[in-house]
């Protein structure tokens, strides 16, 4: 069944000068406009299209792909500021509203916000709200501790970051493990570190235990071969030059240079490393 919100292939009805007519089941005929209505275009034949609303609130097919879909997450401009609300750039050609009643401050022209979207209850419009919390999922989970996730940053506090979780629940990364600064709306790969009684996660951006470390040794071996053979960074060197260098713990680095060291990989001079002959 089609819905507004969703991607759904619809039979081809009739054309007109001004566009497609699809049918949309339940939603009733809805309009492809002109503009996009593909050259090759067969009666009775089906179109994978999204379905929104235009600003009459009817109906509509495009088959443009929004930047973010009704249930995600996205960062997104805002284009214009009008008395309803403020309205976000997400690909198609309707922007996207955010009522007023949504914005925990008021949104700026030209700046970018991380907002969910999502269906309106009430309204059955398509609106973005950027009071994430109230839309992250709050049942149980059956994420466990090394499982590879994809994040995205939305929040910091005096621990760390916060970040959803495969688009849907929370973590918190711990700013004690983080080398690099993160900002809303940016995504990473992570890892699931421990999953605590309460259901709470915590996550990192390295690979747990060996992978990680057999991950780094690749690093050190390629940049020790692109050097030459020699590279002058080892225990001398100051955590804040390792990071620069690799964006890892001085830690890190120790564990993956004396794993190379005991494979015989390499040498451990007074001024630096040196692969082996």
């Amino acid at each position: 069944m089609a819905k507004i919100g969703e991607t759904a292939s619809l039979k081809i009805l009739r054309e007109k000068s001004f566009g497609l007519y699809l049918d949309g089941g339940e939603l009733g005929e809805v309009l492809l406009p002109h503009r996009e209505v593909p050259k090759d275009n067969v009666i009775g034949a089906t179109l994978e299209v999204f379905l929104y609303t235009d600003s009459e609130d009817r109906p509509v097919a495009t088959l443009k792909r929004p930047l973010a879909a009704p249930g995600e997450f996205a960062k997104l401009k805002c284009v214009a500021v009008t008395g309803v609300g403020a309205f976000l750039d997400w690909g198609l050609p309707k922007d996207l509203l955010v009522p007023f009643g949504e914005q925990k401050s008021r949104m700026e022209l030209g700046k970018s916000y991380l907002v969910h979207v999502h269906v309106d209850e009430v309204s059955g419009r398509i609106i973005a709200s950027p009071r994430l919390a109230r839309h992250l999922d709050k049942t149980p989970h059956s994420h466990q501790p090394g499982d590879e996730v994809e994040l995205m940053i939305y929040g910091k506090t005096d621990l760390g970051y916060k970040a959803i979780i495969n688009g849907s629940h929370s973590g918190l990364l711990f700013g004690e493990h983080v080398f690099q600064p993160l900002h809303p709306g940016e995504k990473a790969k992570g890892y699931i570190s421990a999953v605590r009684p309460d259901g709470k996660i915590d996550l990192t951006l390295h690979a747990p235990g060996r992978a990680r470390v057999d991950s780094l040794e690749e690093r050190i071996l390629a940049e020790l071969r692109a050097r030459g053979g020699f590279w002058g960074i080892g225990d001398h060197s100051s955590a804040a030059e390792i990071h620069d260098e690799l964006g890892v713990s001085k830690r890190s680095f120790k564990q993956a240079v004396g794993a190379l060291f005991r494979k015989r990989l390499i040498s451990i001079e007074e001024r630096g490393i040196r692969l082996a002959p």
